[in-house]
């Protein structure tokens, strides 16, 4: 079920994102069916499918290794996909402070082991 389908307008589009389970970050459906890391290339879909198309997705979460699916509603923009909502936008194009005080991210390296809280 998704929990924010109260704030989708009937006649609106949605998009679908989730969190890589690898490293959290937050990625949009393609229309291809991959998990992409920027909304402008993300697949937009009438709110009136977006149970069945969660459905889908929430099916194929672990074989995608994606956490935390659920639509967003979109306008369309000059450039892609533009969330309606604040907390959406800051998802979708970036962290609500000054990139000098963002520490930067970086890949972890091809069989790098995972570190728990265990260890």
């Amino acid at each position: 079920m998704d929990r924010r389908n109260n704030r989708r307008d009937a006649e609106g589009l949605s998009v679908v994102t989730a969190n890589r389970l690898l490293d959290g970050r937050i990625v949009w459906l393609e229309p291809n069916g991959t998990w992409g890391l920027a909304i402008k290339g993300a697949q937009t879909f009438p709110n009136a499918d977006m149970v069945d198309v969660l459905a889908r997705q929430n099916a194929c979460a672990a074989r995608d290794q994606v956490v935390g699916i659920y639509g967003v509603q979109v306008e369309p923009g000059s450039s892609g996909p533009e969330p309606v909502t604040t907390r959406e936008q800051i998802r979708a194009f970036g962290p609500s402070v000054h990139s000098e005080f963002t520490p930067s991210w970086q890949p972890p390296a091809p069989g790098a082991a995972i570190r728990t809280a265990d260890a």
